[in-house]
């Protein structure tokens, strides 16, 4: 007897590849965003696409994903990821800082533009659950597709960025309590036996979500630094990818089982790491990983659009698309203001947050599972909140250009600096042995701000533990020398042991960086000459350097005078130094 043994979903992965790494590149040379092009494919692989001919042409089967309750689970980990790179962007003490923003006007965003949609959705006729249903999970926004767009465009740091993640950041922490609710509401519509009531029962889970992440934040500060310091000191890029991956999917599964959401899970997974050295070198290696589970969940709701229906009704998911976009971007925009944003600064906020999110869909599905809403309201507002998702980059794109001409007529300079990053006119270490340790105390009695980057976990470590901006990671990587701010940066500085190496990245950085200037620390001579040719601005041999102090020491003990045996050093020093 034959036993055929298959891959699952092989042909829906293949199939998501080929749109991957065929029409995402066709967009972005049109320069459409990555995420309207996972939409729009989404859309056309669907069975609401390409899936409505295959009846006809069969073909068609091979190219089409069918299988939506398959592809939506695994496109749940493209949210985490993202999460979890949103963690790693902050710190504590950054987020604390964020406090008014996240629990002011988060808080407002959420509590008003879901009252003012669930009184819209009664007026409709909906019954009291139904409307408290769908204002709840409609106030929320895309946190997959907004931080996607503020990290593509370099805006996580300005007040856009920070505004818009304090309000999504709350909003995510507001799925808790909103699915706890729609339980209890499915509960009593079902016509279930209730103990207690809603309020004591959403204190309790409340209070349970609180003992949850405390305990895993306090376990995580002592058990997560040790472990990813002990799989680096294995040196194997293996073994540190796969405990950060049970780190971000282990604290994920255990939110999911406190009855948290999983998101929620990698955002403190992130927020752990980013306390660490190791928090660059992370964001480097997960990119890849995130990038192509955000493709597949924006492929998914693309796949969840039913054409038909919009067909049928045309006018009303217009004007439900715009209705939802101006009244949740009205509502935004004003409490930003009252928070002190600009205007230029607070309608593009607005605009960049008016769309429905990725809950929706979780949220509508539950509430129709339990009977709170019928299937048909369901499925219209899920089209409406997909369509919302599917226009939001263009929105953004006109969001960004009017809110940098209200900007200039206002002669504000906010929006200028939205481009610009946070860390500048620094020195970036490529190295932190005994070498770069000197350079640094030069650097800190000078009050010049810098950047290291070493290999070494133990001596990462112990210079962490002195507050320095140490982080651990590959410093021959370009990719992780611009998660150093290396363009904004002043200089580099090259101070590796490996002399092949510190060529290669030598020549690197000179290519992707023609004009920022490189200092590097040359073994002999002879290295010295290969930097140069290789793009160091200049090279300096150690060993000279070595012999030149010891030769002034040779002339002191001869009696010649000090200021002599500078002089003798200062002019072998320029007859030496190799630019």
């Amino acid at each position: 007897m034959e036993h055929h043994v298959g891959i699952p979903h092989l042909r829906e992965v293949i199939v998501f590849l080929v749109a991957a790494g065929v029409m995402v590149p066709l967009f972005h040379r049109m320069r459409v965003s990555p995420v309207l092009g996972y939409l729009v494919v989404g859309g056309v692989i669907g069975p609401f696409g390409l899936g409505l001919l295959a009846a006809d042409f069969p073909l068609l089967h091979w190219v089409v994903i069918d299988d939506l309750a398959g592809v939506q689970a695994l496109a749940e980990l493209g949210v985490i990821f993202l999460l979890f790179v949103i963690g790693l962007e902050l710190s504590l003490e950054r987020l604390w800082a964020m406090r008014r923003l996240v629990f002011g006007l988060g808080s407002a965003q959420i509590l008003i533009t879901g009252t003012i949609i669930g009184v819209i959705a009664w007026e409709f006729g909906n019954s009291i659950p139904a409307s408290i249903v769908l204002g709840a999970c409609l106030a929320l926004s895309s946190t997959a597709i907004v931080m996607q767009l503020l990290m593509q465009r370099r805006r996580l740091g300005t007040p856009l960025g920070r505004s818009s993640f304090s309000i999504l950041l709350m909003q995510d922490l507001a799925v808790v309590p909103i699915l706890f609710v729609v339980g209890v509401l499915g509960a009593q519509v079902g016509g279930a036996r209730m103990e207690g009531n809603l309020g004591a029962d959403l204190a309790l889970a409340l209070g349970k979500a609180a003992l949850t992440i405390g305990g895993i934040y306090a376990v995580g500060r002592l058990v997560l630094r040790p472990a990813l310091r002990i799989a680096a000191q294995t040196r194997s890029p293996e073994m540190f990818m796969a405990a950060i991956l049970l780190t971000v999917i282990g604290i994920s599964a255990i939110t999911g089982a406190a009855g948290l959401s999983m998101a929620l899970g990698a955002f403190l997974a992130g927020l752990l790491i980013a306390e660490t050295e190791f928090r660059h070198e992370v964001e480097v290696d997960i990119e890849p990983f995130k990038g192509l589970m955000l493709g597949l969940f924006f492929m998914s709701v693309g796949m969840g659009i039913d054409w038909r229906v919009i067909v049928e009704a045309p006018f009303w998911i217009l004007a439900s698309v715009v209705g939802l976009f101006a009244l949740k971007s009205v509502v935004t925009a004003g409490l930003c203001v009252a928070f002190g944003l600009g205007r230029a600064t607070a309608i593009e906020a607005g605009l960049l947050l008016g769309q429905g999110g990725e809950f929706a869909f979780i949220v509508v599905g539950l509430a129709m599972s339990l009977g709170l809403i019928p299937p048909d309201v369901g499925q219209f507002m899920l089209i409406v909140a997909g369509l919302t998702m599917l226009v939001t980059p263009l929105v953004a794109h006109a969001a960004e250009r009017l809110a940098a001409r209200m900007a200039g007529a206002e002669g504000g300079s906010e929006h200028a600096l939205a481009s610009m990053a946070e860390v500048e006119g620094h020195v970036v270490l490529a190295g932190f042995g005994r070498v770069g340790r000197t350079l640094v105390e030069t650097l800190q009695a000078e009050a010049i701000p810098f950047v290291a980057i070493d290999a070494d976990p133990n001596g990462v470590a112990a210079a962490r533990k002195e507050g320095l901006p140490v982080y651990f990671g590959d410093a021959s990587r370009l990719d992780l020398l611009g998660r150093a701010h290396i363009a904004e940066a002043s200089a580099v500085v090259l101070t590796m042991d490996d002399p092949k190496a510190a060529e290669a990245i030598a020549r690197a950085i000179r290519e992707a960086w023609p004009m920022i200037p490189i200092y590097a620390r040359a073994r002999d001579r002879a290295h010295a000459h290969r930097l140069i040719e290789a793009g160091a601005t200049v090279a300096v041999p150690e060993a000279f350097e070595a012999s030149l102090q010891l030769a002034g020491r040779v002339l002191e003990g001869f009696g010649i005078g000090e200021e002599v045996v500078r002089r003798r050093l200062d002019q072998q020093r320029g007859l030496e130094e190799i630019t």
